[in-house]
């Protein structure tokens, strides 16, 4: 019987925790050279907490080993970890091209790109990928979409037409910390950008889609092949 005087808030945030804790230890350990980037991020980033973080990346690299994609399209690099997950599962002769607009962020995201033991894997691109994704001259297979969430529809249909039938396209942060649902947000831009794009993935018959409830929401989208 539970005490009285015991927040049940409380009790199901501790659970929570419990149950992260729980995933997370039963799931693969991330690389010692991601962990130190992690780390590093969080001290000395603004927002440090935007990094993928394991349990995603752990997951980003196995979607990547199952769809096998040739070409990877990522929008918004950050600090580099998502880039850094996806190339570790390309097989030999896959490439991922990041896009990150905020050019402040490219002297320490370059470093840890480049001295990864992925580095070959990586082209880093300092611009907006709805103008110049175009200029790479490929067809992606494989898109990760984490960038400006105001403009999520935007990048999408961006994207959309360089990505090859049966394309995947993964775009985080789609739940934005339950803001989406969550009417005192209703005058945020940055989650009336989540909404609108969630609504418009959802009635766009060019594709079939799924939330997952994952750390902040990640929704998988595969371009149909007709």
């Amino acid at each position: 019987m539970r005490s009285k005087t015991q927040d049940p808030n409380h009790t199901t945030l501790s659970g929570e925790r419990l149950l992260d804790d729980y995933v997370i230890s039963h799931s693969d350990a991330e690389p010692e050279y991601l962990y130190r980037l992690w780390r590093a991020t969080n001290v000395h980033m603004l927002h440090g907490r935007m990094a993928s973080g394991r349990l995603q990346g752990r997951l980003l690299k196995m979607l990547v080993q199952m769809a096998q994609p040739r070409n990877i399209i990522e929008v918004g690099t950050f600090s580099g970890y998502s880039a850094l997950c996806m190339a570790e599962g390309l097989t030999d002769g896959g490439m991922l091209y990041t896009f990150e607009i905020n050019d402040e962020q490219e002297p320490f995201t370059r470093k840890w790109i480049e001295e990864s033991p992925w580095s070959d894997r990586i082209t880093f691109i300092i611009g907006d990928a709805c103008t110049e994704a175009a200029k790479v001259g490929v067809q992606f297979d494989m898109a990760f979409l984490d960038g400006d969430k105001r403009t999520y529809v935007e990048t999408y249909e961006a994207l959309l037409p360089l990505m090859s039938p049966g394309a995947f396209i993964l775009a985080d942060n789609t739940l934005w910390d339950g803001h989406v649902i969550d009417p005192d947000y209703d005058r945020d831009h940055q989650t009336q950008g989540i909404r609108r794009f969630n609504d418009y993935i959802a009635a766009d018959d060019r594709v079939s889609r799924v939330i997952l409830p994952l750390r902040d929401g990640l929704t998988i989208i595969r371009k149909k092949r007709n």
